[in-house]
């Protein structure tokens, strides 16, 4: 009896527990069922298959990529864009770190802007006179007989004889005896016929260049001579001695040219997008070779209307005074103009805003309204010429201004990505109007307010990754809604080809490729062109300079190469392909041209080099150019520790440039790239 209830007792609490296990197993499976529901509510949907190379394929499920054979990524259901409808990527800390992510903070400030020009010196051309003849004879004697003499006002030049000098002075002598006879007579008109012939007399020696104590001595004397003292009529330089001793001249024969160098011209020439910076009278810095340190100071003095067509420059003109005569015509100069711009991209100047100017001498200004003290022409108001007035200077607002590296500009658009303050690691795409380039720093009109965070390095880099992603970029806001289907079908296998397809692909992608670079270059204007060859001259002058260890140079011409990049339109490109061919190399010209030209580093500048070479190789296959100049590719195997590297030349004479005079023919020719 009692085992009986032993057995049942087992029995009911297995049941018991068999029971429980099975509530808790039912709960567990619940539990298991709600968690992979709930995954499987929060994990986002496959929108499609994208190529992260070509992300305008679109297919439903994974496979390969019809185009380059990658595997096909996803694209989720998850929202590219914030609410505002711009492009939108989060990066952890370590995608920041290893994209290289900077960004710079939206400030207010006026930017100083420094203009670099170079140029010439040339003789002021208001201070350049000719020595004539004025009267027809022999030059007996030259005693200024070479150029280059230095002569001052009042030095006689040459001895001139003349039988027509014999006859005024005759004429003179006989008015003087008759004005002495009829000096004492009563009859008044003869007397004032006489005064009257003597004037005349005297007035003819004056004009044929005879000074008053030449012409009273033959008065006093009552004597004749035969020969003439041509005397300088101003203080300068003999340039031109156009006579000989002994040569006969006629009235109006130029004997001599003399410049006064006391003050001389500096031409300099300034790039198109320099021209918004300068205003007639502003005060420019002059650099010498010949005189390192110092520093000469002058005032633009004219702007000239007409752009060179070959060049792309225009010429400004600095008046530049040179009372020790150190400044000698055909120096080559460097020159320095600084600028300070508002708001509204106007020049500002304290030292001229308010003032009056003179039209014709810009050293002449002046507090108050009047007329110029060497031309007598009315002085004109500073604002008349393009500076801000005297109120907006004193009371100016400092514009919004961002880092040039900051804004990606295509054709007309400029976009920028901003750092979210709300959202660690969040960065916004935006679309901002631009104001003037002041130097390094871009004027915003539009779109930004002070205190936000602009991406200033690595914001291609963000582009991409969203472009990767099958998301809207700011640079190609349209290439993600790209149907599939656009690439050319021939030598494409799309889903359903057969092998006869694969073999037509490897037979005929070539020439197809071929057909269409070649058609590609067709499509970009001549004017782009020509703006690529323009970059090509200053990057044949950085070549030579390098191959000559001239690191100052390279300096100086790396500045340039910044100013010949800003001036290429890409605007002029056609097609989203040709776009962001162009943007890609057009990031690395501009950030190594700004090393190149911030550096004095000549193993720097020669790495820097190397990079923009392959970057314009690719531009000149992809673009060519406007048949300028001649664009050889040369090889040195030897460069950076046997690397090796290339390097383009416009002529055969090999200069190579990373190896300098040490092995200045080191290397060879591999192909002419153009024209």
């Amino acid at each position: 009896m009692k085992k009986s209830i032993i057995y049942i007792t087992i029995i009911m609490i297995a049941f018991a527990l068999g029971l429980l296990s099975g509530c808790n197993g039912t709960e567990t499976s619940r539990q298991e069922q709600a968690q992979t529901h709930k995954t499987e509510s929060t994990q986002p949907k496959i929108k499609y298959w994208t190529c992260s190379m070509h992300p305008q394929i679109h297919m439903p499920g994974p496979g390969k990529c019809p185009i380059c054979g990658m595997d096909l990524i996803p694209v989720y259901n998850e929202e590219a864009q914030n609410a505002s409808g711009a492009p939108e990527l989060k990066m952890s800390p370590n995608a920041q770190k290893i994209a290289e992510i900077e960004t710079s903070k939206v400030v207010r400030k006026f930017v100083p802007f420094e203009i670099r020009l170079v140029g010439k010196v040339n003789y002021d051309e208001t201070e350049v006179k000719n020595i004539t003849a004025w009267i027809p004879g022999r030059l007996d004697r030259l005693f200024v007989d070479y150029t280059g003499i230095t002569v001052k006002k009042g030095d006689h030049m040459v001895s001139l004889y003349s039988p027509d000098l014999l006859t005024a002075q005759e004429e003179l002598i006989q008015a003087k005896k008759s004005v002495k006879e009829l000096n004492k007579s009563n009859m008044k008109v003869m007397r004032e016929t006489a005064i009257k012939t003597l004037e005349a007399s005297r007035d003819k020696l004056r004009l044929w260049g005879l000074t008053p104590d030449q012409i009273e001595a033959v008065e006093k004397s009552g004597k004749v001579t035969d020969h003439i003292t041509i005397y300088s009529p101003m203080s300068g330089i003999v340039i031109q001695k156009n006579v000989d001793e002994g040569a006969y001249v006629k009235t109006g024969t130029k004997l001599y040219t003399v410049a006064d160098l006391s003050k001389v011209w500096v031409n300099l020439d300034a790039y198109e997008s320099d021209i918004l910076w300068l205003r007639y009278g502003q005060e420019v810095d002059i650099e010498t070779e010949a005189y390192p340190g110092e520093t000469f100071k002058g005032r633009i003095s004219f702007i000239s209307p007409v752009l060179d067509n070959k060049s792309r420059t225009v010429k400004v003109r600095v008046d530049v005074p040179n009372g020790d005569g150190k400044l000698k015509p055909d120096m080559f100069v460097h020159s320095i103009i600084y600028a300070r711009v508002a708001q509204s991209g106007k020049v500002m100047d304290e030292a001229l805003a308010g003032k009056w100017i003179c039209p014709m001498h810009p050293e002449i200004i002046k507090d108050k309204k009047g007329n110029c003290d060497i031309c007598g022409m009315p002085l004109v108001t500073t604002e008349s010429l393009g500076y801000a007035t005297a109120k907006d200077t004193k009371n100016a607002t400092p514009p919004l201004v961002i880092p040039a590296s900051a804004p990606l500009i295509t054709g007309k658009r400029a976009v920028v990505y901003v750092a979210k303050s709300d959202e660690e690691g969040v960065f916004d795409g935006r679309v901002i109007t631009l104001g003037p380039r002041v130097g390094d720093y871009y004027i915003v009109d539009q779109g930004l307010s002070e205190g936000e965070m602009v991406v200033t390095n690595g914001n291609f880099k963000i582009d991409s990754a969203l472009q990767i992603q099958a998301k809207p970029s700011m640079m190609s806001p349209e290439e993600a809604a790209q149907p599939a289907g656009n690439e050319h079908h021939t030598g494409m296998v799309m889903p359903g080809d057969n092998e006869t397809g694969m073999k037509n692909k490897n037979s005929s992608e070539q020439p197809m490729n071929n057909m269409q670079s070649d058609k590609g270059k067709s499509e970009v204007s001549a004017e782009f062109r020509d703006q690529i060859d323009n970059v090509l001259g200053v990057y044949f002058a950085i070549q030579s300079a390098l191959s000559k260890d001239d690191p100052k140079t390279v300096l100086e011409q790396g500045k340039l190469l910044k100013k010949a990049l800003d001036n290429v339109d890409m605007g002029l490109l056609k097609g989203d392909g040709h776009m962001a061919a162009w943007m890609k190399e057009l990031a690395v010209l501009n950030d190594q041209s700004s090393v190149l030209g911030s550096v004095q580093d000549i193993e720097k500048q020669r790495k820097s080099f190397e990079l923009i070479t392959e970057s314009l190789k690719s531009v000149i296959n992809k673009f060519g150019t406007a048949g300028k100049h001649t664009v050889i590719v040369f090889h040195c195997p030897m460069a950076f520790n046997n690397k090796g590297a290339d390097w383009l030349q416009d002529n055969k004479n090999l200069q190579n440039p990373y190896l300098g005079k040490k092995m200045p023919t080191c290397g060879e020719q591999k192909k002419i790239l153009a024209p």
